[in-house]
């Protein structure tokens, strides 16, 4: 691809992306109906998925940012409901989707049909986390579908290369794709646990926060990388040392964690916008080569599938979701309770993306001499059921869980619990800092000493103050009000330094070293009261 096409792919998704935060349109739909439009106009390129681009590149840094955010934890608890989608409903997607286009469309193999219940069969890391967040979903079943989107790439990866196998006739049996799928499975989680502790060592021990977070952006790229070339799977891999990662991030010291996060940010915020906008740039690439199929036969055909796609999903997890608590008294002693709303809204939150079509794309062209049977029409139902899940179930996801009237956040309750936390940790930092004091190594003069007193009391009683009345006047709380008046006093601050700079009292280097200190106090203000 050539350069200006991919700066105006990466500006103009951005855009887009930016422009949906003030609209009630979440920014994944909103860039691919844009893109949809784009597509149409004379003189834009071709903006080909090449899964050689999107599988090794795109895919292992969406993955580990997703994976940082999660909580290790919540999905451990969480385990069995997540297994079931990202293993079981792939597995039976493949093979319903896969039977359902084999009856609908004359003249498709069955391997071949499987090769496209295989491609349709995950919903999106991306998708699901984006929407989730916009929505507000309740966090358990927010988790189940972060903890399925992360994991169920693995297994439609390693069930499409099993269907490719017996469509070009490698002899590819039913005992060797379980096997195959088993390999994968423990060779992806085995090469994140070898890679996990080390990698951790080494961002506890670098000193300079630039060589931490260079190490940062290369971890989902090395994970994913030596467990391809070990025929593994890199997505396992990656999630696997994303999640001790996270689980462990507190142990790298501060300065690191900021510039990571902003980094993280801005790296996930610029791969999501572009990936949506491929998404919808791929129609005159998908219709070129259709043929035969154009019309109302691919139109009948695209439809009847996206129809099979969204009711095969309901089919599984309503089951999937109570039968287990039928069966076993233990589910029943160690989980909640599920509700339909829960397990309505999992079923329709089965938005399809990128990896789908970035799977669909690789699929081979020929392969000795013989071409893959009808992979243009595999590729455009593909993009339909992509478009379709994500346009339809996208834009109808969150009213449905207005009309669904889940129970919101207790806010009070969460508030609460930061107040109590923060009021122990309080209490052991004062204890350490009496302890500290009264050795005579750590002598400070009163006026230092009450300060740390200060800023000490000011956290611990931040969350408190959340808790409080408005201000009569302007309508603020407590923590609104101390956090503008910070931010004017570092204003006044800053300009002082500014102006003394501007007139040669103090050079450049030590302006950037002054407002890089008011930077850091700025964010210490405005974290202690948010």
């Amino acid at each position: 691809m050539d350069v200006l096409p991919l700066l105006l792919l990466v500006a103009g998704s951005a855009a887009v992306a930016g422009a949906a935060r003030r609209t009630p349109v979440p920014a994944p739909l909103l860039l691919v109906a844009v893109a949809l439009a784009i597509s149409y106009v004379p003189g834009v390129p071709d903006y080909t998925l090449d899964p050689k681009i999107v599988l090794p590149l795109l895919l292992p840094p969406l993955l580990y940012t997703s994976a940082t955010d999660s909580s290790y934890l919540d999905l451990r608890a969480q385990f069995r409901p997540v297994a079931l989608l990202s293993v079981g409903y792939v597995l039976f997607a493949t093979v319903v989707v896969g039977w359902a286009a084999y009856v609908l469309i004359p003249g498709m193999p069955l391997t071949a049909a499987l090769v496209l219940g295989a491609v349709v069969a995950p919903p999106d890391a991306v998708a699901a986390t984006a929407v989730a967040r916009r929505v507000g979903l309740p966090s358990r079943i927010t988790t189940i579908l972060q903890g399925e989107s992360l994991l169920n790439d693995a297994t439609a990866i390693t069930a499409y290369k099993v269907a490719v196998a017996a469509v070009v006739g490698e002899g590819a049996t039913w005992a060797g794709g379980i096997r195959e799928f088993l390999l994968a499975a423990v060779g992806g989680v085995g090469v994140g646990l070898v890679l996990m502790a080390p990698l951790h060592w080494l961002r506890t021990h670098l000193t300079e926060p630039l060589l931490q977070n260079t190490l940062s952006l290369l971890i989902p790229f090395v994970a994913y990388g030596v467990a391809e070339q070990l025929h593994a799977s890199g997505v396992l891999a990656v999630v696997v040392v994303a999640l001790y990662l996270g689980h462990r991030a507190w142990e790298v010291d501060f300065a690191t964690r900021l510039q990571e996060e902003a980094v993280w940010k801005m790296v996930a915020f610029i791969l999501e916008s572009a990936v949506f906008a491929l998404i919808g740039l791929q129609l005159p690439v998908v219709l070129k080569g259709l043929g035969g199929y154009e019309g109302a036969k691919a139109t009948w055909y695209a439809v009847a599938l996206f129809l099979v796609v969204v009711l095969a999903r309901f089919v599984w997890v309503y089951p999937a979701t109570f039968l287990p608590r039928v069966l076993s008294a233990r589910i029943r002693e160690r989980e909640e309770d599920p509700t339909w709303r829960g397990a309505m809204v999992t079923s329709w939150a089965g938005m399809r993306g990128v990896v789908s079509l970035a799977i669909a794309f690789s699929i081979p062209t020929v392969h000795d001499g013989h071409p893959f049977p009808q992979r243009n029409l595999i590729l455009f139902l593909t993009f339909t059921t992509v478009i379709g899940t994500l346009v339809v179930q996208g834009l109808s996801l969150p009213p449905l869980i207005g009309l669904l009237k889940f129970p919101g956040r207790d806010r009070q309750a969460e508030t609460l619990a930061e107040a109590n936390a923060q009021a122990q940790a309080s209490r052991a930092a004062e204890s350490r800092l009496d302890e500290l004091l009264s050795d005579e190594r750590n002598a400070l003069p009163p006026p230092l000493a009450d300060r740390l007193r200060t800023v000490l009391e000011r956290r611990r009683n931040a969350v408190w103050e959340r808790l409080g009345q408005v201000n009569p006047v302007t309508g603020e709380s407590v923590d609104d009000t101390y956090r503008r008046l910070s931010r004017e006093m570092i204003g006044a601050e800053r300009e002082v330094f500014v102006r003394l700079r501007d007139h040669r009292y103090i050079d450049d280097e030590m302006l950037r070293a002054l407002l890089r200190r008011l930077d850091l106090e700025e964010a210490a203000a405005y974290r202690e009261a948010g």
